[in-house]
């Protein structure tokens, strides 16, 4: 199940919680992470370069500087004062640099000994833990290296009270161990996982609780990502479901209940990735026609363009303009569902009456069309053509079982997981 790039959240607010750290277990010994953008010149490139940035030390002089967009590697060495035929020898002994493929920003170091008018290295971040090293052997031999710079991953349990939002409350409570973008990226995975039982934008009440084990990565210059979440428990109105992550025979990675069923089931429980509801089902105010009438359906608040999607397999039967809802799509799933989707910007390439839709499709974009004050997904769940509300109507249905020749495996990686979560001092 994917998760967004970090991940790009919207400023959709998810969960509700208040959160409290209760121990860093488990360490693990070092391991590489993938790579990823470089980070600015001044979190480590210098340090690992073994010089202070644009500055000197034990007399190096050093200038640190970043690829700009559209510019050619030699055109940023002359910016640091490499000239000609010195660029040349280098960017010809930086073997691994591919000048097609090297991003903008990319950070550089220029280290040269007091009084030479040439440098003695030269390194190119290419990632967070990646350097290539360029070095000057003689008047004119330079030599590239490769360096993997390492990562240290440890184990974290993390539990929560529902208080506010999830942002706030991981701003608050898990600063210490996790920057700004490593929280973002713990709650979305903590969606991504339980959206197909949890609207984690209407579903969480005060006083519900979750538990989440996942593994962390410290790289150079400070930098951490969130790894595999382990295991999670949310308790919502007394009732817990877990989540455990378990791998198969042939290798596949996938999150199972409690009772060894998939967290996959044949709906989604939104139709937004990034979500925040701005009403519920029932009755309302109608913003344009100033009367109350009966709100059949859930408003998702969203940026006008946020992509929609299909919240299960199923066959488009309508597409197009209909009255107050606008642009409008119908889709016809199992058992004699329909989901709706009102006052959308446009449809997706393609969608139109008899189209076959899979889950998690994009079918349109929210808008504003019809009867809306400002740009939202109005959304519906109709079960033999009569209107249902969303959280009960989906809540239903659940994930296939686990296979049988993995039961035995599933319950003890599932007991170990579970009392590792909840056994820490809280």
């Amino acid at each position: 199940m994917k998760r967004p790039s970090p991940r790009a959240f919207s400023t959709a607010a998810i969960v509700a919680l208040g959160v409290v750290v209760f121990g860093v277990i488990w360490p693990r010994r070092s391991s590489p992470a993938p790579s990823a953008a470089p980070p600015r010149p001044d979190s480590g490139l210098s340090a690992a370069s073994g010089a202070t940035p644009n500055g000197s030390d034990s007399g190096w002089t050093v200038r640190d500087d970043t690829l700009h967009a559209g510019e050619t590697l030699s055109g940023l060495l002359e910016r640091t004062g490499v000239h000609g035929a010195d660029a040349a020898k280098i960017l010809a002994a930086a073997t691994q640099l591919d000048p097609r493929r090297t991003p903008a920003g990319m950070p550089v170091a220029v280290r040269t000994a007091r009084g030479d008018s040439t440098p003695s290295e030269v390194v190119f971040q290419l990632a967070v833990d990646h350097l290539v090293h360029v070095r000057r052997l003689g008047d004119s031999v330079w030599t590239g290296t490769d360096e993997r710079l390492p990562w240290r991953t440890d184990t974290i349990a993390i539990h929560g009270v529902i208080a506010s939002n999830l942002y706030a409350a991981l701003d608050d409570s898990a600063a210490n161990i996790l920057p700004k973008g490593a929280r973002s990226e713990l709650a979305w995975s903590l969606a991504d996982i339980y959206e197909y039982r949890v609207d984690m934008s209407r579903d969480l009440q005060p006083g519900d609780a979750f538990r989440v084990l996942f593994e962390r990565s410290k790289g150079p210059g400070g930098v951490v990502r969130i790894g595999s979440i382990l295991a999670a428990r949310f308790e919502l109105s007394g009732s817990e479901t877990d989540a455990v992550r378990f791998t198969d025979g042939s290798g596949r990675a996938e999150y199972f209940d409690q009772t060894g069923r998939s967290m996959r089931a044949a709906f989604l429980r939104a139709p937004l990735e990034f979500r925040r509801i701005s009403s519920t089902f029932g009755r309302r105010l109608h913003p344009i026609l100033g009367i109350w009438r009966n709100h059949t359906g859930t408003d998702y608040a969203a940026n006008e363009g946020t992509p929609v999607r299909a919240i299960g397999d199923g066959t488009v039967i309508f597409a197009g303009r209909r009255g107050g809802y606008g642009n409008m799509i119908d889709i016809r799933h199992r058992n004699g569902i329909v989901s709706r989707y009102g006052h959308l910007h446009g449809f997706a390439r393609g969608i139109r009456p008899g189209r076959q839709v899979t889950i998690g499709q994009t079918i349109g974009f929210v808008g504003m069309t019809g009867l809306a004050t400002g740009p939202h997904l109005h959304f519906e769940i109709l079960i033999d053509g009569r209107q249902r509300d969303p959280r009960t109507a989906l809540k239903r249905d659940t994930g296939l079982p686990i296979a049988a020749a993995d039961q035995t495996r599933f319950d003890a990686m599932r007991d170990t997981l579970l009392a590792k979560l909840s056994g820490a001092v809280g």
